[in-house]
Order: structure tokens, then C-alpha cells, then sequence
């Protein structure tokens, strides 16, 4: 399969949960929603750089964005995984 097909598809998968992940966000302001859009959107631009022919002289570029893509995704889970904290009720309560 021609490479160059293969990161256009990347490119346009990734600018999908890109923008998925931000409305989600918008709607939500999930912090999970957040760092993936961002590591999707980092994603992306390294298929960018590689689809206009700049992967050999930009490597340490594209390897960079893809490290901090990923450690974002795991940020995200991460910070997902721990346990919530409570709020305590208000005075409100039954008097």
C-alpha cells in the first residue's frame, strides 16, 4: 500500500478525533476529552509533515509530536483512572 495513502488516511482519522474530542469537550469540559483531542491534533500534524515529503529531514519533529501525543493519551487515562473526589453536600440538606 502507497505510505503516502496511508498517512492521508492517518492524517484524516486523527483531524476527525481531533475535532470530535474538542466538541466533546465543549460540551462536557471532560479533561479526558481534552488531552486526546490534543494528542489527535499533534497526530496530525505529524501526518502532515510526513505527506508534504519533510519525514526524513524533520524526523526528530515527527518523532517529538508523536512522544507527546501518546503521553497525553496516557495523562488523559491516567488522570481518568484516579478516584474522584467527593463533594461534600451543601447546608442545604434536610433540616
Amino acid at each position: 500500500m502507497n505510505s503516502t495513502l496511508v498517512s492521508a488516511l492517518n492524517l484524516v482519522f486523527s483531524a476527525g478525533v481531533f475535532v470530535l474530542a474538542l466538541f466533546t469537550w465543549a460540551k462536557s469540559k471532560s479533561a479526558l476529552a481534552l488531552l486526546t483531542g490534543i494528542a489527535f491534533g499533534l497526530f496530525a500534524i505529524s501526518h502532515l509533515v510526513v505527506i508534504f515529503g519533510l519525514a526524513v529531514s524533520a524526523e526528530g519533529l515527527i518523532v517529538l509530536l508523536r512522544v507527546l501525543g501518546y503521553g497525553l493519551v496516557l495523562a488523559a487515562l491516567y488522570k481518568e483512572m484516579l478516584p474522584k473526589k467527593q463533594t461534600p453536600p451543601t447546608g442545604n440538606a434536610l433540616k
